[in-house]
Parts: C-alpha cells; sequence; structure tokens
C-alpha cells in the first residue's frame, strides 16, 4: 500500500535585518512560505535625525521583491519607526492608535511624522495578514501606547517584546503579562538594553534642529541604572537599579520643595509617563505646571481624559513658549497653534512673580541661556530627567557649562524605559519559551549569565526557524 504523501507545514523563519548587537534600529522580517511580515522599520540611534538611511534589504523592499504583508510597529520611539517615511506606499502599517497621534502632532515640530496607517493596535486584540496572526500586548515603555507583539504562524509562535519594562506608570500591564502570558510562546525576541559590557557613549543626540522634543527619551542606549551618572557601565545593571516613575515623583517632590526658584525639568514631551510624574510631583509641592508648545500639543494628542493638558479641565497646567517654538509658528503662520492656549499662556514677567510656585516641564533645553539672562532662575534649579549620556554630548556639556557659570545646580531624577535583568528574568520564567533570542542590545553574550541555556543569539541578516 503507498503510503499517502503528507506535505510538511512551511517554517516560521525570522530575520533580524538590525539590533542584535546593537540598540536602536530595530527590523525585524518574518517569512511563513512566500509570505512576508515586517516588525518595525527603525532608524539607528547613531544616525543623525535628517540622515538618510537606506532600507533594509528586506524581501519586498526594493523595486523587484515581493511586498510583505505589512509593517507593524510596536511604538512611537524613532528607532522603532524611523525608516518608516521611506517605505512604499502600499505598504500597509499598523501601530497603536495614540502612538500614532502623537507622531502626527509632533510632526509640525519636527519629531515625528504621519504614518498614514491602515490600522491600530489594540491590547490582546489578533487580528490577521495573511498567514500571521498578530496578537498585541500593551506594554510598560517610556513610550505611550507600546505594545509587545506575539505572531503566530504554520503552528510556531513568536513572541517580540519591543520595548518594555516593569517599573513604570503602566507596571500593571507588564504584571498581567506574566500572570496571563500567551502560550504557547516557542521563542521570545527579547530587548536586553539593560545588560552591559561596553560603554554606552555613542547614542542619538540630544539635541537637535527640531523645536520639539530633544530626544526620544530611553531610545538612546540606556544603562538602566536610575540616576547614578559615576555608575560602571561595563557591569551587568543590578537587579533593582531601576526607580519606579512613583519613586522618582517622590524624589521630584523633595526637589522642588527644597529650591526657592523656578525649577525647570528637562524632558520628552512624548514620555507620557513622565509629563504624569512631573505633574504630580507639581501638586505635592504645591505648585503649578508649565509646559511649552509642543508638549501641550503632545498631550493633547493623547486623547485621554487623565492626561493632564492645556485646557479648562486642568485649571494647574500653563503655557510658557519658549523662543523657537515661537519662531517656528511664526514663520509657518499656524497661529491657532498659540491661540489654542492662549487663557493660559504665561509670559516671563508672570515666571518671574510666580518663580516659586512654578515648575516648567519639556522641550526647554535651547531656553536655559535665555532664562539665566533675564534673571528667571535665580535661586531655581534645572533638572535633568534623561538619560544622563546626553550631558556628555556637546549640547550636554554647553548647558552643564552654563548653568555652572550662574551658579544653578543641576539635578537628576530618572528612571529607565527599558527592563531591569531581574524582570527579564521574569518575564521568560512566565512564558516558559523554548528558546530567548536577543535584539536592542549591545551585549547579546550578557544574556547566557542571566537567563541560562535558552539563549540564542542570532547575527544580523540570518534566517532562523521558530
Amino acid at each position: 500500500m503507498n503510503a499517502e504523501f503528507v506535505r510538511e507545514p512551511a517554517p516560521l523563519e525570522v530575520r533580524i535585518h538590525r539590533g542584535a548587537h546593537e540598540i536602536g534600529g530595530n527590523c525585524v522580517e518574518l517569512r511563513h512560505g512566500q509570505d512576508t511580515l515586517i516588525l518595525d522599520i527603525g532608524k539607528p540611534l547613531t544616525a543623525a535625525w535628517d540622515e538618510v538611511v537606506p532600507l533594509p534589504a528586506a524581501i519586498g523592499l526594493d523595486e523587484d521583491g515581493t511586498r510583505p504583508l505589512g509593517v507593524v510597529i510596536s511604538h512611537g520611539h524613532q528607532d522603532h519607526w524611523g525608516l518608516a517615511p521611506q517605505l512604499p506606499t502600499d505598504i500597509p502599517v499598523f501601530i497603536g492608535e495614540g502612538a500614532a497621534s502623537i507622531l502626527r502632532a509632533a510632526q509640525f515640530w519636527g519629531s515625528g511624522v504621519d504614518l498614514h496607517e491602515a490600522g491600530h493596535l489594540h491590547d490582546r486584540v489578533p487580528f490577521t495578514l495573511g498567514p500571521f496572526t498578530i496578537t498585541p500586548y500593551l506594554a510598560d515603555h517610556s513610550a505611550y501606547d507600546a505594545f509587545s507583539l506575539l505572531i503566530e504562524a504554520g503552528g510556531r509562535s513568536l513572541f517580540y517584546t519591543g520595548d518594555i519594562r516593569g517599573h513604570g506608570r503602566k507596571a500593571a500591564a507588564f504584571e498581567r503579562l506574566l500572570a496571563e502570558p500567551p502560550s504557547p510562546v516557542h521563542a521570545i525576541l527579547m530587548e536586553g538594553t539593560s545588560f552591559r559590557t561596553v560603554d554606552p557613549d555613542d547614542s542619538g543626540s540630544a539635541e537637535s534642529d527640531s523645536d520639539g522634543s530633544d530626544s526620544d527619551d530611553d531610545t538612546a542606549a540606556d544603562s538602566g541604572l536610575a540616576v547614578d551618572s559615576d555608575a560602571d557601565a561595563t557591569a551587568q545593571a543590578p537587579a533593582l537599579a531601576s526607580l519606579t516613575e512613583s519613586e522618582v515623583e517622590i524624589q521630584l517632590a523633595d526637589t522642588l520643595r527644597a529650591t526657592t526658584g523656578l525649577v525647570v525639568v528637562l524632558g520628552s514631551a512624548q514620555n507620557i509617563d513622565r509629563l504624569v510624574t512631573v505633574y504630580r510631583a507639581t501638586l505635592r509641592a504645591d505648585r503649578d505646571l508649565v509646559v511649552d508648545l509642543y508638549t501641550a500639543d503632545i498631550a493633547a494628542a493623547t486623547g485621554r481624559p487623565s492626561i493632564p493638558a492645556v485646557g479648562d479641565d486642568w485649571p494647574r497646567v500653563h503655557v510658557y513658549a519658549p523662543l523657537r517654538q515661537r519662531v517656528r509658528v511664526k514663520d509657518s503662520g499656524e497661529f491657532e497653534r498659540v491661540d489654542r492656549v492662549r487663557e493660559r499662556r504665561l509670559y516671563a514677567e508672570q515666571l518671574r512673580e510666580r518663580a516659586s510656585q512654578l515648575v516648567l516641564f519639556g522641550a526647554y533645553q535651547g531656553e536655559i541661556p535665555n532664562l539665566i539672562r533675564e534673571g528667571l532662575l535665580t535661586g531655581g534649579a534645572v533638572v535633568w530627567s534623561m538619560w544622563d549620556g546626553y550631558l556628555g554630548e556637546p549640547s550636554g556639556k554647553r548647558l552643564q557649562a552654563a548653568l555652572q557659570s550662574a551658579s544653578i545646580p543641576l539635578i537628576q531624577r530618572h528612571t529607565s524605559g527599558h527592563a531591569t535583568p531581574a524582570d527579564l528574568v521574569r518575564l521568560v520564567q512566565a512564558l516558559r519559551p523554548d528558546v530567548v533570542v536577543p535584539i536592542h542590545t549591545e551585549a547579546p553574550d550578557a544574556y547566557a549569565s542571566t537567563i541560562g541555556e535558552l539563549v540564542q543569539p542570532h547575527a544580523d541578516g540570518t534566517w532562523w526557524a521558530v
């Protein structure tokens, strides 16, 4: 009797185009039979904002290839979406709705993009593209509306963490993932920003030509250390190195109470967790919050009534427009950007009169020299609420020199946007994969000492089966 021929199912294959040996610039291609899918399409952190970086040589991204079924972007940091504007327009893009809205709002200020997305990601709501089933899982990260992604095809499953942590204001999402994990998970493609073997001295620029955020905050190499800028970056980050956002809030409130004058908190407007942290600390210290025009637009773009924003519902939130932003509005003729915050706008004289009652948060780094010249920081302080590596770059050094010459203290109040090694271990234990593959890390070899024998590094550009 002739045995009936049984066709073997096509494997689920993966190729990391960028990220296997560096932090940022993530791009992953999945293949099942003739169909492909792209996860993230990031720009390397080493590239300048206006630098053109070629698309990875993925199937379908050149004129002769078969188009991928789609590009799924995990969150709104440039090192995960930065090459998207170069995509052929017939390739559908998917991202969280809040993340897409923020990027559109940031576009005017030079820090975003309109992705013209084909659809939106929703927590634990699966959708299909050809043979691929994609299930987003809301992630705790310093970017708003971030997701991890479960990809299933051919009876195999890959869990891509994107950028994730367990100590932010959405820590409950991380704990829910541990308590209610997907199953089975055959492989985890897991970020490892907190694993360290080299000095993170070559990250993205902390100051660009934009009038928006000076950086994407923790998209840069982040050691996972909370505030200690002198920590040994060659050592693996301690398990309990990262403060929670609530702890940063308490520390910042203490700083505000101890300062008699105006306090300026320099941070990324797109880090909505940090905006909430600064607002709550401001109230703890019985002060009012003042944001720049860019931050006001980003907060409004979330569409969430629980996010502090400029308007009647938030009487203790005001606007002070830096010179560069005023010039941009004037040059563009889009004066409605100023008109819609007119009732909540403050000017230099009001900052001077109410200095002990106010906290500025947002893209004010370029405004610091003006604030010093006008005497608005007398008795005040500047708080650095971003990765401390930016302070070693030219813009950071200029800032420190200006503050030192005026005897104004620079205080760090920050925590990482990425999971500690201890939380990554908890994630692996909960999902129980067959293998763990490093990505978004400069230290893939450091995984094994913490994660164990499950770790299987794969170089950029090589195919491997899930």
